[in-house]
């Protein structure tokens, strides 16, 4: 740690007390980035249907755009990892927002000369943002030992909460004030993209100094770290820590939007307007960012093996609840998405926790955007099987095939958990 010239040299205690204070400021940034970019994201993400439905021409590509923008998160995960292991960590998560910023102008665009092509590109690339958004919480647990990790991953991870609140409730006022000015009302959605994650770069790149990286915590030594660096990155995941957590993760991921994303269908089917599905989709959002600095806490106390089972156990009885619930939805279907977005919620921040364990910091970031990319990548095949199960077996047994599902994810999460050593908590 440097100290001011002529002052005289800061004694260990002092340092270290300048370095928790950098730190901490640090997850503080890193949780408003992931706050202005939830913004951005899911606003645009909420009238992507509809900007499908309108250039594309009919209800058969409302689903493509938002497709897009979950495989530009897959892809923008893996390049913007790359940029962090070679640049560092504020440049890689100040090149995701600018650009998408910039697709944002690009979505108005393509909305104004009614172009689908332009609209699935700028799309794709607002994906990138939201790969910023995800791997901040990477940047934040790297900063700290185990035994605190998962506490500042749920930090950042609670930043998307304010996101989830605040983005589609600027939908409508936004809209308005671009049908004013001549434009789709649809672009407003877009504005507020390009407004919150212009400010996301430029208070990234003048805020998040020194980089995260340049102040994360090393490693323990594990016995393959004088190997690691020619070792794929296949070879990293198996690993007993990183194949426990990339289980978790990705079936986590797959469960939760196999539900999620018929459930508004499943109710418009049944007569509910868009008011119930809100209702029912804000508790979900509640459950999946609300509570992360709870699971973070959880997983410190109790180590992630527990964390991830109980977040298991929490989406089966999510998906039994929304198998029994009325028809008709009522407070069961509503407490069984908050439960949905819970569950998820713990393996998430445990899962995620557990990535970084042992490795080097020269890899990390290059083995966190291959898992982020796998999470993305799973999410949007998920999302598609999801509408052609509820075609074939219904809601019900959507909800019933999602709570089996959980099983053997958990079954192998155990089995690899238990081949770890057990971490040193200091």
């Amino acid at each position: 740690m440097a100290t001011t010239r002529g002052a005289p040299p800061l004694t260990p205690a002092e340092t270290l007390r300048q370095l928790e204070s950098l730190r901490a400021r640090t997850v503080r940034l890193l949780a408003g980035g992931v706050a202005l970019g939830a913004t951005g994201y899911i606003a645009a993400a909420t009238v992507g249907a509809l900007a499908g439905r309108d250039l594309g021409g009919s209800e058969a590509w409302s689903g493509v755009p938002t497709a897009a923008a979950v495989l530009g998160t897959a892809f923008g995960a893996a390049a913007l990892s790359w940029v962090s292991a070679r640049h560092g960590r504020r440049r890689a998560l100040v090149l995701g927002y600018l650009l998408g910023a910039v697709a944002g102008v690009g979505a108005v665009a393509a909305l104004q000369v009614r172009s689908f092509p332009l609209l699935l590109i700028a799309m794709f690339v607002l994906g990138w943002p939201n790969a910023a958004s995800q791997i901040s919480r990477y940047a934040g647990g790297d900063l700290y030992i185990q035994a605190r990790r998962a506490r500042a991953v749920g930090t950042v991870v609670w930043g998307a909460t304010i996101g989830a609140v605040v983005g589609p409730n600027l939908v409508g006022p936004m809209g308005q004030v671009a049908e004013a000015s001549g434009w789709d009302p649809l672009a407003g959605a877009f504005v507020v993209g390009i407004c919150a994650f212009g400010i996301a770069g430029v208070l990234g790149h003048l805020l998040l100094r020194p980089d995260p990286s340049e102040i994360a915590e090393s490693p323990a030594p594990h016995p393959d770290d004088g190997r690691v660096g020619s070792v794929s990155v296949r070879g990293l995941l198996a690993r007993p820590a990183i194949s426990a957590a990339l289980t978790a993760l990705v079936a986590g991921q797959v469960v939760m939007v196999m539900v999620m994303t018929m459930t508004p269908l499943h109710l418009r089917e049944h007569g509910h307007g868009l008011e119930v599905v809100g209702l029912v989709l804000s508790a979900h959002t509640l459950g999946m960012f609300a509570l992360a600095p709870i699971s973070g806490r959880l997983t410190d106390r109790f180590g992630p093996l527990p964390t991830i089972t109980t977040g298991f156990a929490i989406l089966a009885a999510a998906c039994v609840l929304a198998f029994v619930a009325p028809s008709g939805g009522g407070p069961i279907l509503v407490v069984a998405l908050f439960l949905l977005g819970f569950g998820w919620n713990l393996g998430f921040v445990a899962g995620s926790s557990m990535v970084s364990g042992g490795l080097p910091l020269a890899i990390r970031a290059r083995l966190q955007g291959t898992i982020d990319a796998v999470i993305w990548t799973s999410s949007a095949m998920a999302s598609v099987a999801s509408g052609a199960l509820m075609g074939i077996i219904g809601f019900d047994g959507l909800a019933v095939l999602s709570a089996l599902l959980t099983v053997v994810p958990a079954v192998v999460v155990i089995a690899s958990v238990r081949r770890m050593p057990v971490p040193q908590r200091t």
